[in-house]
């Protein structure tokens, strides 16, 4: 949330040859609306099953670079479907949090007392995000261009001779085939 997902995932498509997909644009596109919308009208759980459809589809149909919403590692299936792939989980502290994240501005989740909110989703999620990574890249003080270069490191696809044909990535997976 925040982190970067979407940025370096584009980044990380770019270096290695590769389209970029973004779940939570999926889910946007597919329900025509926001996904605060979707929060405010239909609530949490109508979201999570809209993102699930959204990360079925894109891990089974789509080959190259993809991030995961925050909340996907949230649901086993999704977990279970990425064993096997290279997922990268990008990280950042509370004050780097803080500064990014702008207060929980358009954020359903963080809308009451932000920095309090992330460090709760955190300390809930944390354990599934390292449980689903290959890879864990800080992003403190970086920037997009050496977050990507730490994450082609960290999954050791820096020296990659030909396009990367794999699937997904997320900090909250940006995710590949092994």
């Amino acid at each position: 949330m925040g982190v970067g997902k979407s940025t370096v995932g584009r980044l990380l498509a770019v270096r290695l040859g590769t389209g970029f997909r973004d779940t939570d644009g999926d889910i946007v596109t597919a329900e025509g609306r926001t996904i605060a919308e979707i929060f405010a009208v239909d609530g949490e759980p109508a979201f999570r099953a809209a993102e699930k459809r959204a990360v079925v589809r894109a891990l089974n149909g789509h080959g190259g670079v993809l991030a995961l919403g925050g909340g996907a590692v949230l649901d086993p299936g999704t977990r279970a479907l990425l064993a096997g792939r290279r997922v990268l989980y990008l990280t950042m502290g509370a004050a780097e949090a803080a500064r990014r994240l702008d207060l929980g501005a358009g954020r359903p989740l963080l809308a009451a007392n932000p920095l309090d909110k992330w460090r709760e989703l955190m300390a809930a999620r944390r354990h599934l995000y390292e449980e689903v990574a290959t890879a864990i890249v800080a992003t403190d003080r970086r920037t997009p261009d050496e977050v990507t270069e730490a994450a082609l490191d960290a999954l050791e696809l820096k020296t990659a001779t030909t396009p990367f044909r794999g699937a997904p990535l997320d900090q909250t997976p940006l995710a590949h085939r092994r």
